[in-house]
């Protein structure tokens, strides 16, 4: 007896759509490495239409008013909420994630972004009219860019697509958004949600890989572009936007430095470390996985460590004892367990280091010790439940090697000192500096990089306004 798969379908112009070539992808459950599902493997005539339906909407939706736009979003979160139960079912059967924390963790802050967003669609700042010259009053307009194509990460495929549509659509902007081949469903399933709530063609779904993610980004029509993914894919968006001079907005790796000073309060430096290294499997680009540690404690921390590792649970979703669920995919456990296998000889793996159980994508808590700057799991983002532990003699040091790496998307300090935890906030190179703590995140407040971790702003005003555009209006005071 065999299961019916379940059939995901692209949401275009407000229709539910196969792929235009009838071409299909499976879709995984990484907590059982089984196919539960089929999705649209988009090919151009998809991205085509696809785009036609966002531009036709695009003037309609760029005419309406704020407040009609806040009022949309907020029924938006409304529903999203009323139905959370369905989005976190889709969400932990498409990446392995515990159905309690994805309940608690993401679910409600999905929520709080929307509603930020439809009120920061009303929120608009710029300069105030005046008169520059003799007899001219200028002012400023901000306008909506036009269509934006946006493509979701696998890690947090419903939290992500809300900080690429919302702050769009808030702006009087249109979208064409891809998830990820491996997590369309909490994608599709929001489409469903949002199909009785928006105009046709202003929110559209296209599933698809990395090809159908290239034809979006070379497609004529899109004004802007936004990626949250790797470095080289967003390279490779740069570069493809560059030849008709797109706006791209990325957020791309991390490697988080966590600073911890001799004075840090160690007990709840390693609690809090070890929720922020191993939360969601630590695919996360702002996870805690690279501990820099005072030389005068680093025994103490790590063996510490070492045991919060031990007492840290994997496993399935239904589990209500775990902290984390699977990898994402194979290839994912495959990266993870190679890093481990290439360590050095003067590495020391302190707990973890393996795969747990024989199915899914499971992999232990792993603490690793003894390691240099230049080693590749220091420079490099392993994506997975991976601490890697360094001492250091100073705070010159401390600062080295932590802003030694290519990325710059966030970091943390650990100190009762005020004075050095200023100095540190303002000589860490990382878009995102965390005092005595390490994760959290404020719809308020921006989250974005530096450096090989891309450019442009989610969250917050700064980031509604990366999806605006800026005009000057000069008019002669004569008439």
């Amino acid at each position: 007896m065999t299961t019916e798969l379940r059939r995901l379908r692209n949401y275009i112009g407000g229709e539910f759509k196969d792929a235009a070539d009838g071409r299909t992808t499976e879709v995984v459950n990484p907590a059982t490495g089984e196919v539960y599902a089929t999705a649209p493997l988009s090919g151009q005539a998809d991205v085509d239409a696809a785009m036609a339906a966002a531009a036709a909407a695009f003037p309609g939706w760029r005419d309406t008013t704020p407040s009609e736009r806040q009022k949309a979003l907020l029924k938006i979160a409304d529903a999203f909420e009323a139905r959370a139960d369905e989005l976190v079912a889709a969400e932990s059967e498409n990446t392995g994630k515990p159905l309690g924390l994805t309940a608690s963790e993401e679910l409600p802050p999905m929520v709080d972004q929307i509603r930020f967003f439809a009120g920061a669609a009303r929120l608009l700042e710029g300069r105030s009219a005046g008169e520059y010259m003799d007899g001219m009053t200028s002012i400023i307009r901000r306008e909506p860019v036009g269509v934006c194509a946006q493509v979701a990460p696998w890690n947090y495929p419903m939290m992500m697509a809300v900080w690429k549509f919302a702050p769009a659509i808030a702006a009087g902007n249109t979208v064409v958004l891809k998830p990820s081949d491996t997590t369309p469903a909490s994608t599709v399933l929001m489409a469903e949600i949002i199909d009785s709530i928006l105009p046709k063609g202003v929110f559209n779904v296209v599933c698809g890989d990395r090809e159908t993610g290239r034809a979006m980004v070379e497609h004529p029509t899109p004004a802007m572009a936004s990626i949250t993914g790797s470095v080289r894919a967003g390279m490779q968006v740069a570069e493809s936007a560059s030849k008709d001079v797109k706006r791209v907005h990325l957020e791309l790796g991390g490697k988080a430095p966590v600073v911890v000073f001799e004075d840090a309060d160690l007990a709840k430096a390693v609690e809090d470390i070890a929720v922020a290294g191993y939360f969601n499997a630590g695919q996360d680009c702002t996870a805690a996985t690279r501990v820099l540690v005072h030389e005068s404690i680093h025994d103490e921390f790590v063996t510490a460590l070492a045991k919060a590792a031990a007492d840290t649970k994997t496993g399935a979703p239904d589990d209500e004892d775990v902290l984390y669920g699977a990898l994402n995919n194979p290839n994912q456990l495959k990266q993870v367990a190679g890093f481990i296998e290439r360590l050095p000889a003067h590495a020391k793996v302190e707990a973890g280091g393996h795969q747990v159980g024989d199915k899914g994508y499971f992999y232990a808590p792993t603490v690793v010790s003894g390691l240099k700057q230049d080693d590749e799991i220091i420079q490099n983002e392993v994506f997975g439940p991976v601490i890697t532990v360094q001492s250091f003699t100073d705070e010159a040091q401390a600062l080295e090697y932590a802003n030694g790496v290519e990325f710059a998307l966030a970091s943390s300090v650990w100190t009762k000192d005020h004075g050095r935890a200023m100095r540190m906030s303002k000589n860490l190179d990382f878009g995102c500096v965390w005092i005595n703590t390490h994760i959290p995140l404020v719809a308020e407040m921006p989250h974005g990089g530096f450096k090989k971790s891309g450019y442009g702003k989610d969250l917050s005003a700064y980031g509604f306004e990366d999806y605006t555009r800026i005009k000057h209006v000069m008019t002669s005071l004569d008439g």
